[in-house]
């Protein structure tokens, strides 16, 4: 609705006037004129101040995109709002989002400043905020503009980067830079041995020590610095558990998006080179890349990750040589389990990351039986159970995300074994 409109106010005010005169006349009665003036001189206020012009109201958030957890603020602009005197907002409340005030209305003098709406989403994706109905009022309330509405706008809400770090090494770096120990020697910082001096060595790599006590000249080798590729391999196939935003109970895509995150902010600040695919309806993929640019292509895919069936056809993670993958997944999907046990098998360097939630509950659909349920959901716990069981049989180490440190002793086991001779048959 828009445009200026008489409001109840003025109304009533016009209502109880004549009324009043009318009976005084009737009557006969001076008392009831006087009963009947303050109605009458309120209506004529608010008919003076009847307005002219009609204004336009335009709102705006003050970020675009910003991580779970974190605010922004509404704000409202009027122009051509000179006959206006009071001003209110009503936001709406989509989920995963607080607001301040609580119920997201708030009304104050144009005069004073239009009032703010603080604004929090608190769980990743994709999200519309700032949809709200904005209503104008003249003085004395004689007339109402609205309530307008006015329309959201997409915010992309990237997921929060939970505390993780680690110190293990990757396996099988084969990049030109990083800060991973190679297995050849090359120009780096960790000791590799001590040998005679050959032609075309460097001069401050001398060990004057050595060379002194045996007599020949004897240089300090090291060992090279390299990247690695890390695939990360996200299961949005299904959302198990109830999530409740930033500080809130933690569903598995919850854990699944916000570990991924984790894991790529601190592989590319290594100098690594990451990767993204996600199984699920959207398919969303980002090709292997580094620096502070990149990351932020994954945290927006992360952020625009669709849950839901993939479809039908093969999985095909179109892993390179000396890559890591690291599958986050709560494991209740065949073709995961399938995936990696394969490439385990190809000799690729596997880690997959449990992201079931140990209080996760089947939904019961309507009209089904709980007690059923609850017997299916426990067959299927068995039933992943025993696929764990069989990619650690196979060499393939499962975890479950527990934050920093989650990774380091997998991640020692994988270098160790990636630096034993394998016999491969062909």
């Amino acid at each position: 609705m828009t445009g200026w409109r008489p409001t109840s106010a003025l109304g009533r005010a016009l209502v109880l006037g004549a009324v009043g005169v009318a009976l005084a006349l009737v009557a006969g009665d001076p008392a009831v004129v006087v009963l009947a003036a303050p109605f009458v001189v309120l209506a004529a206020v608010m008919l003076v101040h009847r307005p002219t012009r009609e204004p336009r109201i335009d709102a705006r958030l003050d970020h675009v995109a910003l991580q779970e957890g974190l605010g922004t603020t509404s704000r409202l602009t009027l122009d051509g709002a000179e006959d206006a005197e009071y001003v209110t907002r009503a936001a709406g409340r989509p989920p995963y989002v607080a607001q301040r005030p609580h119920d997201g209305r708030v009304g104050g003098l144009v005069a004073h400043g239009v009032p703010a709406i603080e604004i929090s989403p608190r769980r990743w994706g994709r999200r519309m905020l700032g949809e709200e109905n904005v209503a104008l009022y003249t003085r004395w309330a004689g007339f109402r503009f609205g309530p307008v509405v006015r329309g959201g706008q997409p915010v992309r809400v990237l997921p929060t980067t939970a505390p993780y770090d680690s110190r293990a090494e990757v396996p099988q770096p084969l990049g030109l830079v990083g800060r991973n120990r190679s297995r050849r020697t090359g120009s780096g910082t960790e000791l590799a041995g001590i040998r005679p001096f050959l032609a075309g060595d460097r001069l401050r790599r001398i060990n004057w020590r050595v060379s002194l006590r045996t007599g020949n000249l004897h240089v300090v080798t090291t060992r090279a610095e390299e990247d690695t590729g890390v695939l990360l391999v996200v299961d949005a196939l299904a959302d198990h558990g109830v999530s409740g935003g930033v500080g809130g109970a933690a569903s598995s895509m919850d854990l699944t998006v916000r570990a991924a995150a984790a894991i790529a902010e601190h592989h590319v600040r290594a100098g690594d080179r990451v990767a993204l695919r996600v199984v699920g309806r959207g398919r969303e993929q980002v090709g292997y890349g580094a620096g502070a640019r990149h990351l932020r292509r994954i945290q927006d895919r992360l952020a625009a990750v669709r849950v839901g069936e993939a479809g039908e056809g093969t999985l095909h993670l179109g892993v390179t040589g000396g890559a890591v993958v690291v599958v986050l997944s709560p494991m209740l999907a065949e073709s995961i389990g399938t995936v990696a046990a394969s490439l385990t098998k190809r000799g690729v360097a596997v880690l997959v990351v449990d992201t079931l939630p140990p209080d996760a509950e089947p939904a019961v659909a309507e009209g089904a039986d709980p007690a059923l349920a609850a017997l299916a959901w426990r067959m299927r716990r068995v039933e992943r159970s025993v696929v764990l069981d069989r990619l650690a049989a196979l060499g393939c180490p499962v975890v479950a995300w527990r934050g920093p440190g989650t990774l380091d002793d997998v991640m020692h086991r994988l270098a160790r074994r990636a630096q034993v001779p394998r016999v491969v048959t062909r």
